[in-house]
């Protein structure tokens, strides 16, 4: 039996348009994102969820340890030196790697300092401070990084291939935190700690030769951002009384700093521009509130370290391959905003599922691979359309500093409450917890609810390339 004409064209174009979405994968920036990815995602782990387990190891305070997550905060604050890292040249090796690249190898090279240091820590002996040191400059470079590299992805690349960008960031990212997740708790169970974080920091060369091979990109800013720009920096040079040091000072902050905020609000509007900022504020809350709180959860469960590298860290992480390489094609071919409802639901499903095994009596490998399984799998899709929707928000003129707002945004509510996680399970337990957690995505739902009526056609938000063709 055939299919009638129309609907046989129609099935050939889905085809077609599924296997355009898939074979964006071959691109060569893509494939870099592979490297840049890791480079991005392997001090993640490090400075969060694997510090955890070893300071829940060492026996230190589940209030402690969420404390110390508080270190994380430097990722929601890079805002404030991003347009330093966005406009600041670096003697030498701006004119030798270009402005991205410079900036990204510096940071790299901050991160494996402070990996050495992590490695030299004893928490056993109750030495809190150089580990929150150490931490805090892992922390910094690593933030760092994040503004020089997110920089690069967007400007490397048009708008359409955005979500493979971002799925192949996602990808590496996720690599490298199987390796610094399970690959250091597999460490540390024969050889220790220290030398789990030695181990860590030799790998922190990939993003160093990667910086190094990688072009640096062609960057096209359009001329009402530098004409916006003028005017505001020409309001400023009027002031002739001023000492000429604070004018040029004025100048380059209003440029710098300024600028990028009014570029944001003059494209979108007032109203609309905040409902994004909200957004983009409560997007991620579960992922941050449950993240800090699951390696001590494992362990409290009654897992071993290898159980939880070999179930929760390694087996699990297909799920999130699979979920990344999906999402990839989903973003290109159905557009952001409907695989950021998807990613929503997904997660909020898999934190409940979080709950049931809190209340299993007896820990099981199989229950806790299904469930991390599916939690890796909400994460991959979520973040890589959350990524795709933030890119397509940037302007070419102010890429690093208004992709650095947002970033630094959609963690900062989810750090503050992720350093009281510890707290909230001492008091109200583990399956209370998770209730919690998912609640937190409620209002991230009720924003997509809202923007997706609100938003023109014209933007894009609710098409993919097929609808764009």
């Amino acid at each position: 039996m055939s299919l009638p004409a129309d609907t046989a064209a129609t099935a050939e174009t889905t085809r077609t348009g599924w296997l355009r979405a898939l074979l964006i994968y071959r691109d060569p920036k893509v494939l870099a994102m592979l490297f840049l990815g890791f480079s991005a995602g392997l001090p993640f782990m490090l400075v969060f969820s694997t510090l955890s387990a070893w300071l829940r190891d060492a026996g230190i305070e589940r209030t402690a340890i969420g404390m110390l997550s508080w270190v994380g905060l430097v990722f929601t604050l890079k805002f404030f030196w991003a347009p330093i890292v966005d406009r600041v040249s670096l003697p030498w090796l701006t004119q030798k790697l270009g402005r991205r690249r410079s900036w990204m190898l510096v940071a790299q090279i901050g991160i494996v300092i402070a990996l050495v240091q992590l490695s030299h820590s004893q928490p056993a002996d109750g030495a809190l401070m150089p580990i929150a040191v150490s931490a805090l400059l892992l922390a910094f470079s690593s933030a760092t990084q994040d503004i020089a590299l997110d920089a690069w992805r967007i400007e490397s690349a048009p708008v359409a291939m955005q979500g493979a960008m971002s799925a192949a960031y996602q990808l590496g990212y996720r690599v490298a935190i199987i390796v610094s997740s399970a690959g250091a708790l597999w460490i540390a169970a024969d050889a220790g700690w220290n030398v789990a974080y030695l181990i860590m920091a030799v790998l922190g060369g990939v993003g160093i030769v990667t910086t190094l091979v990688v072009a640096e990109p062609a960057v096209s800013v359009p001329r009402v951002s530098f004409e916006q720009e003028q005017r505001v920096i020409d309001f400023v040079a009027a002031r002739s009384h001023w000492p000429r040091a604070l004018r040029e000072a004025g100048a380059w902050l209003v440029g710098a700093v300024v600028c990028p905020f009014l570029d944001f609000f003059s494209r979108f509007g007032a109203k609309l521009a905040v409902l994004i900022l909200v957004l983009v504020c409560t997007y991620r809350l579960t992922d941050f509130t449950m993240g800090v709180m699951a390696n001590p959860f494992y362990l409290d469960m009654g897992y071993s370290l290898k159980e939880i590298a070999a179930v929760a860290k390694f087996f699990s992480s297909f799920a999130t391959i699979i979920g990344v390489v999906a999402a990839g094609v989903v973003v290109a071919k159905l557009g952001p905003l409907r695989s950021l409802a998807a990613g929503l639901a997904l997660t909020v499903v898999s934190n409940l599922a979080f709950m049931i095994l809190a209340l299993m009596s007896e820990p099981s490998s199989i229950a806790l691979a299904l469930v991390v399984s599916a939690d890796n799998f909400a994460m991959a899709i979520a973040g890589t359309a959350f990524m795709a929707y933030l890119s397509s928000l940037t302007s070419s003129a102010y890429t690093a500093t208004q992709y650095a707002l947002f970033s630094s945004l959609y963690a900062l509510p989810g750090k503050i409450l992720m350093g009281f996680s510890g707290a909230f399970v001492d008091h109200f337990g583990y399956p209370m917890f998770f209730i919690y957690t998912s609640l937190l995505s409620v209002p991230a739902a009720l924003m997509l609810v809202w923007l997706w009526r609100m938003a023109p056609r014209g933007l894009g938000w609710r098409s993919g390339l097929a609808e764009e063709r």
